[in-house]
């Protein structure tokens, strides 16, 4: 048995980042190009694509491939995917621009050189059409959709040369993994089924009983965190890593479970976008996704299990990677445990519901944090860290 295949009919990574020895020439020659900037959601799809985690893709998507994704979940050639990556531009920088012409794509925050774009297709978009199908809404209030809105009034398709993965490497040694890395690493761990558990919070308890339901039935499981921006309110990645560090260091027995990070920017997109976690965890040698409630959800613009769903609801085929759907996770008082609501049969009161967002909101202001609500050591780091912000600089 082996690992499951990269996504796309080539069954093989196809990373756009350009190799060490040649990016220093490369940069240099790129820096006397035009240049156009990208929002940071952009910049985290080009550290996506430099590090192969959108295999089959080799840059943005032309208009084409941009409506049947948003329309059929699958790009122009049919090869399944189910969320637009696409890079925008203003009307002026679309007017300077005609096929074939290669431009440097420049981080909008550091302002620094990231890649190479050979300039396919200028073409216009229906933003709003692209929020409905993605999001299933167009309100301006859902911080994805904000960001579809506030795209440039052009898109830009064409492939890309990635010159630079900006901080990340430096930033998360041994945790900043590309899914080569991640592969060779289950290989050395022996493990040829891998769940991904897909996070942006610290781990609770709940989080912990997924992961340890699926070390059950796996033979590893990868934490993998969300590096890239996240809305405000959202606990930074390095207090993350620490937390999960000692929850996995004290609650895991050794060889079943590591974590990761990975450079994408959360879109919030609920059920879509757990389609494309899905699809980047089966680049990264992952045999399933867990899926619990409210996966990349925001707010109340998806039902609990919409993710689960729509695993259902695509063509069979679409992913080798497979969905392990978990119920509802609590800690129930009279089970004297950690349960689902498919295993614990009591009632409401009996429950300590656990969720990412009450335990921010119970850290933030001060409260006690109840009994099975979260280990005490990842508490202890949390509790740090938010007395660090509430005393300011």
């Amino acid at each position: 048995m082996s690992l499951v295949s990269p996504h796309g009919p080539q069954k093989q990574l196809l990373p756009r980042l350009v190799a060490e020895p040649e990016r220093v020439e490369r940069l240099e020659w790129a820096a006397r190009l035009p240049r156009l900037p990208m929002t940071t959601r952009e910049t985290s799809d080009l550290l996506m694509l430099g590090m192969g985690a959108f295999t089959p893709l080799t840059g943005f998507m032309g208009r084409d491939d941009w409506l049947s994704v948003c329309d059929r979940y699958e790009l122009a050639d049919g090869v399944f995917w189910p969320i637009p990556i696409t890079l925008s531009v203003s009307a002026d920088a679309a007017a300077s621009l005609k096929a074939r012409d290669q431009v440097a794509l420049v981080d909008e925050d550091a302002h620094t050189v990231m890649a190479v774009l050979t300039v396919g297709e200028i073409y216009t978009v229906d933003k709003e059409h692209e929020a409905r199908q993605v999001f299933k809404t167009a309100d301006a209030a859902h911080p994805g959709v904000a960001k579809v809105l506030a795209q440039g009034a052009y898109n830009v398709s064409g492939s890309v040369e990635v010159l630079s993965e900006g901080p990340y490497p430096r930033q998360y040694p041994g945790l900043y993994l590309r899914p080569a890395e991640a592969r060779a690493r289950f290989r050395t761990l022996g493990w040829n089924t891998v769940a991904a558990l897909q996070t942006r919070n610290p781990m609770h308890r709940s989080h912990e009983y997924l992961a340890k339901v699926a070390i059950e039935v796996v033979d590893g499981v990868i934490i993998h965190q969300v590096l890239g921006k996240l809305k405000a309110g959202d606990i930074p990645a390095e207090v993350r890593v620490r937390a999960i560090e000692a929850l996995v260091d004290q609650y895991f027995v050794p060889g079943t479970c590591i974590q990761a990070g990975y450079p994408m920017e959360m879109r919030y997109a609920g059920p879509r976008e757990a389609l494309l976690h899905a699809l980047i965890r089966q680049n990264f040698g992952c045999s399933h996704l867990l899926v619990g409630r409210d996966h990349a959800g925001v707010g109340d613009y998806y039902g609990p299990f919409d993710a689960h769903r729509i695993f259902d609801e695509i063509p069979r085929g679409s992913l080798e990677i497979q969905a392990m759907k978990i119920d509802w996770t609590f800690y129930c008082r009279k089970c004297d445990g950690m349960a689902t609501g498919r295993t614990c049969p009591h009632q409401p009161d009996d429950r300590v519901v656990i969720s990412g967002t009450r335990l921010r909101r119970m850290l933030s202001d001060g409260e006690d944090v109840p009994e099975h609500f979260s280990r005490p050591e990842v508490l202890s780091i949390l509790r740090q860290y938010y007395q660090s912000q509430a005393a300011g600089p």
